[in-house]
């Protein structure tokens, strides 16, 4: 007994020491989240996304986000800097190769496929899988963290850059960190010039116009809220808080032209990281170890639709986390809505209607 003893004191003397003389890759903020809202009422728990029907599983790795061709074939981007097309077989075929990795997407009117890929930039891909780079950067600022995309009916690239100091494998680091480093931009595809039309937003993750286009909203991941940037009337230029205090943490947006909004949320509310949020010793020394020692995400399944006064309507959930978990993009296309994942090995298609 003695003998264990002494070493796990040996134990923690040497981690105490390597806290100590190991410097911090972050300089962490405190921020003090709002208390949870309740999963009650429309956020009720239920088994929606149970009901969906599992595209490529077990073929992919990653599938972040989702986009479907006007023949109805869907796309997904991987891991491995690859963008799949599942064929009508359920086979999943490369139709090409970032050497990035491929995160937003969405078509535009002239069918190419338009992709945010963390590494590479905003991207435009022909139907022959052939890739032009459209930006790397904007206003003397290079992207670092390409995340999410909508297209406009005038072909304007509405996207955005998470993090101007972590790359994508680093997110973490950002949430920890907790300043604000990213930036909602436009491309004009006529012009060939990026406009930034926000910046120090925290974690700058989905996008998504309105019905109307006269605005566009954009998620503040590590902030639980949303930002709406106003395009069109008397607002036009300026901004305000669409909704806040969300249930969890929105990573990409998608709205669907007919005045609802849907959010993904990889995981619900934890009372730990809110509570470590307010510690920036603590995230601190937390940055310096393994990965494998850092709090887990809750293993669930998490989506809500907003409307466009900014209330939650609806949400689907897995609350078991076995058949769709940790949700990145929600993707509305006719009667279906398509779920991509950051991690998971498949794509969600449930019918909404």
């Amino acid at each position: 007994m003695k003998k264990l003893l002494g070493l796990l004191v040996l134990v923690g003397l040497a981690i105490g020491a390597f806290l100590y003389i190991t410097p911090s890759p972050i300089e962490p903020l405190a921020w003090k989240p709002q208390t949870a809202p309740l999963m009650t009422g429309v956020l009720e728990p239920n088994d929606t996304l149970m009901k969906a029907e599992l595209l490529a599983q077990g073929q992919i790795h990653g599938p972040e986000d989702t986009a479907v061709d006007a023949q109805g074939q869907v796309y997904a981007g991987l891991h491995d800097g690859r963008i799949v097309r599942i064929g009508a077989d359920g086979k999943a075929q490369t139709f090409a190769a970032t050497g990035g990795r491929p995160l937003g997407m969405d078509f535009d009117a002239q069918g190419n496929l338009i992709v945010a890929d963390a590494y590479k930039g905003l991207l435009r891909i022909d139907p022959a899988g052939r890739i032009e780079v459209l930006a790397t950067e904007a206003e003397g600022g290079p992207f670092v963290f390409t995340d999410d995309l909508d297209i406009a009916s005038d072909g304007r690239i509405y996207f955005t850059d998470a993090s101007s100091k972590f790359q994508q494998p680093d997110y973490l680091l950002d949430l920890l960190e907790g300043r604000p480093y990213g930036r909602l931009m436009v491309f004009d595809p006529a012009t060939g010039k990026t406009q930034v039309l926000l910046k120090d937003l925290y974690f700058a993750n989905g996008v998504a116009l309105s019905q109307n286009e006269d605005f566009v909203l954009v998620n503040e991941t590590y902030r639980y809220r949303i930002q709406r940037y106003w395009l069109k009337g008397e607002k036009a230029g300026t901004h305000d808080l669409f909704a806040d205090n969300l249930p969890g943490m929105p990573d990409n947006l998608q709205g669907d032209r007919a005045g609802t909004f849907w959010v993904a949320l990889p995981t619900p509310r934890k009372s730990d990281a809110d509570f470590l949020q307010a510690q920036p010793w603590v995230k601190a020394q937390l940055a310096k170890l393994p990965r494998s020692l850092w709090p887990k995400p809750a293993s669930y399944g998490l989506a809500i639709a907003l409307n466009e006064k900014g209330e939650i309507v609806q949400s689907l959930h897995d609350t078991s986390g076995t058949h769709l978990r940790m949700v990145t993009s929600v993707k509305p296309v006719g009667d279906y809505l398509y779920l991509g994942s950051l991690d998971n090995d498949r794509i969600g298609k449930l019918k909404i209607r």
